[in-house]
């Protein structure tokens, strides 16, 4: 007489099945060795780039330290240092300032480029690499360009403009306009990345969304703003963030340019920091200016992720 089979219920362990425990004792087997040798070089990458620097920071904080003589605790003394330093205080306002105006300015530029490139044209991928280009090319090779367009005796911007007997500012060599140069400049190298950006987020809105839209009468300021913006605002706020944190870390640009003139007009934080620690040679001091700038961009990055979730629509279906 044969024999029932017997069925297991599902998540029964067969006895020859080794247990979690058994497992452990066995140790790291080949494929768990395999593992950590592949992600070892990352690992050593964060902690000998990232980890130990930001520690090492937040101790030079209340340390002096000249690259010379062994780092000295000395207290508070950094912090009180820099938060009595009038050059601090013009470089965040300078910083607040060129932030607050490149923001605006490459987000509209580069969306409305987005905009009118946003349709099956010849040369498309041309217009593409053209706008791109100023991005992968040496900020320091165009910073020395645009000083040839910029300079007040001799640059081709006031030449052009002196053809119909307009006379150009002063640019560079006049503290107000030295921020706007730097301002158009930044903008110029930038829109092309976030152009890239916005095409692709144009390009990933359903085509059926506009059609159901001009059914109902939509018109073209409509749709947009019902539309366009509703669907793009994720691609929008990584546009913002990212932009937020790149203008306030602005450096080589302005270097380059002004060296933080005329009378410390284009001076930013980031200028302040080199200075601190690689001309005065005040490495504590660079590090509190440094977690300064590093509160400030966090703050700023935190409320951007709390209001996102009011204006940011991530349903694509």
């Amino acid at each position: 007489m044969s024999q029932a089979k017997v069925f297991k219920p599902m998540g029964t362990i067969e006895a020859d099945t080794p247990s979690a425990s058994v497992r452990k004792r066995r140790g790291l087997t080949s494929e768990d060795a395999w593992g950590f040798f592949f992600i070892l070089p990352q690992v050593i990458g964060l902690v000998v780039f990232v980890i130990v620097p930001v520690v090492f920071s937040l101790y030079l904080c209340f340390a002096n330290w000249d690259f010379v003589k062994p780092p000295e605790v000395v207290g508070l003394s950094n912090i009180q240092s820099v938060l009595a330093d009038e050059d601090f205080y013009t470089a965040i306002r300078n910083t607040f300032v060129i932030v607050l105006t490149i923001v605006p300015l490459t987000v509209i530029i580069s969306l409305g480029l987005a905009l009118l490139t946003n349709r099956n044209i010849r040369g498309l991928a041309l217009f593409k690499a053209g706008f791109f280009l100023p991005m992968v090319t040496t900020s320091v090779a165009i910073a020395a360009v645009w000083y040839w367009l910029f300079a007040p005796d001799f640059g081709l911007i006031n030449a052009f403009l002196s053809m119909f007997g307009i006379q150009g500012p002063g640019w560079l060599a006049d503290p107000a306009w030295a921020k706007a140069a730097i301002v158009i400049m930044i903008s110029w190298q930038s829109m092309g990345y976030f152009y890239i950006l916005f095409l692709a987020g144009l390009k990933h809105i359903p085509q059926e969304y506009y059609d159901a839209a001009s059914i109902d009468g939509a018109e073209r300021i409509s749709l947009f703003r019902y539309v366009t913006l509703p669907m793009l605002s994720p691609t929008l706020f990584f546009v913002l963030t990212t932009m937020l944190i790149g203008s306030f870390t602005t450096f080589d640009v302005a270097y380059v340019l002004t060296r933080g003139g005329p009378v410390n007009s284009t001076y930013t934080i980031v200028m302040y920091i080199y200075d601190l620690a690689f001309r005065y040679f005040k490495m504590g001091s660079a590090a509190v200016a440094s977690w300064v700038l590093f509160i400030i961009l966090f703050v700023i990055t935190l409320v951007q992720f709390q209001f996102s979730k009011l204006w940011v629509n991530y349903d694509q279906q």
